[in-house]
């Protein structure tokens, strides 16, 4: 039996407040109203004081409206023909095809009990040298892509979403601008991407609630799609845009801010998202990789630094490229013990070449005589950015350190890179 109330105490922006009993947090209601029927969601209890957040805003909705309680938290349908859809945060189509029907299942479930966890043991190929040779996704990993704005985190995700060796694709959009959303669409469309993946779309005209719920809705239907036995990859982008949505909501709520405005609790419900990411015993994992923008390019700013805790490591976006320095996965050495014999040993000598061409960059810069050791490292910097950093290149993991072999070979003498003879004896290109 459904409760009904017929009384609003006040509303404030889109939270509207009513006495109830019998109610959860997070339970859903329908608001009718002379507009229609609204959908909202139970954002706070206190005693019998009840605050709900209306979906689809406020406006027009009175104080002797009518109000249901459904008794449950949100829910959606899943089944197979997901794949290949494109939905809003509240799972409405977007793509005008019908609402699919399938199983129910919660968007806002615990994360995966740690004995159905097994160690992360497998690598997720993404065709980009700085992602596979350099800093290996993983699966059931979390990570964030720490970018300014203006960098192309977009266009990376997208890169790596038609690349990634995985089964599902589930792409978690949150204040998007309508162009980059219709980017993702075309992007994946275009290149058949769009049939293995799952888009929910919140862009910066809808409802500030529907922001909350992408991430859920994508992590719920991802964890349903492992269970079945598949590799999920989750894209979320952007996290700050998240953030500043249960900012908005909590300054609405009038709540005690913390660090920059943002609510005292926004380290657990960063954390209550990422920890979705996991590997199962017995069936197939969630992998994480989310887009965190860095207002002022500030890594101590409130959403990237709580994210730092959370997460297994992080890629910086600088420039365009992935920076080499700073960038870490750390779960990259589960996994790449096991490719090529050569892998580690590779990827630590370019990136300590490259620290040396950094270095000789600032000496060039300050006008100091380059000796032949620098003129190496100039062009052997010069070539790693150009055919490895540049995140157009698109190449296999072998064909990547084929390429790193054939790059130190025509700037190094053999004896200069370090590296360890049965290696070199083994990968050192021929001269022609």
């Amino acid at each position: 039996m459904h409760k009904i109330y017929h009384r609003i105490e006040n509303i404030a922006g889109n939270v509207v407040n009513l006495r109830a009993s019998g109610v959860a947090y997070r339970d859903l209601a329908e608001i009718t109203s002379e507009r229609g029927v609204s959908l909202a969601q139970v954002i706070q209890l206190k005693d019998d004081l009840v605050s709900l957040q209306v979906f689809a805003g406020a406006r027009g909705v009175a104080t002797n409206d009518r109000v249901r309680f459904l008794n449950h938290p949100m829910r959606v349908s899943y089944s197979a023909d997901l794949l290949g859809r494109v939905f809003t945060g509240s799972m409405q189509p977007r793509d005008r095809a019908p609402v699919p029907e399938g199983n129910v299942v919660s968007v806002s479930g615990p994360s995966v009990n740690p004995a159905k966890r097994i160690i992360p043991r497998n690598m997720v190929r993404t065709g980009i040298p700085m992602v596979d040779v350099f800093n290996s996704l993983v699966e059931s990993q979390k990570l964030p892509i720490f970018a300014r704005a203006g960098e192309p985190y977009n266009p990376l995700l997208a890169r790596i979403a038609l690349q990634a060796e995985v089964d599902v694709i589930i792409l978690g959009g949150m204040g998007l601008k309508h162009d980059d959303y219709l980017y993702f669409r075309r992007t994946l469309e275009d290149n058949g991407a769009l049939s293995r993946a799952v888009m929910f779309v919140h862009t910066a005209a809808d409802p500030v609630v529907e922001c909350l719920l992408v991430p859920d809705i994508s992590l719920a239907i991802a964890e349903q799609f492992a269970l079945e036995g598949k590799r999920v990859l989750v894209l979320l982008t952007d996290m700050t845009n998240f953030a500043d949505a249960l900012k908005e909501i909590s300054i609405t709520m009038e709540q005690v801010p913390s660090n920059r405005g943002y609510p005292g609790d926004i380290y657990t419900q960063l954390a209550a998202r990422y920890e979705k990411a996991v590997d199962f015993d017995d069936a197939g994992s969630i992998t994480i990789l989310a887009a965190t923008t860095m207002p002022g390019d500030d890594v101590t700013h409130p959403v990237p630094d709580n994210t730092g805790y959370i997460t297994e490591g992080q890629f910086y976006l600088r420039d365009g490229r992935i920076e080499p320095f700073g960038s870490l996965s750390r779960l990259k050495q589960q996994v790449n013990k096991d490719t090529r014999e050569d892998h580690r040993t590779i990827m630590d000598t370019m990136i300590q070449l490259y620290a040396g061409y950094r270095e000789t960059m600032e000496k060039h810069a300050m006008g100091f005589r380059m000796s032949q050791w620098d003129e190496k490292l100039m062009k052997y910097g010069g070539r790693f950015e150009k055919e490895l950093m540049d995140l157009s290149v698109n190449i296999s993991l072998e064909n990547a350190l084929d390429l790193c072999w054939q790059i130190l070979a025509d700037c190094f003498d053999k004896i200069e890179t370090g590296l360890p003879s049965k290696l070199l004896d083994t990968f050192w290109p021929e001269a022609d």
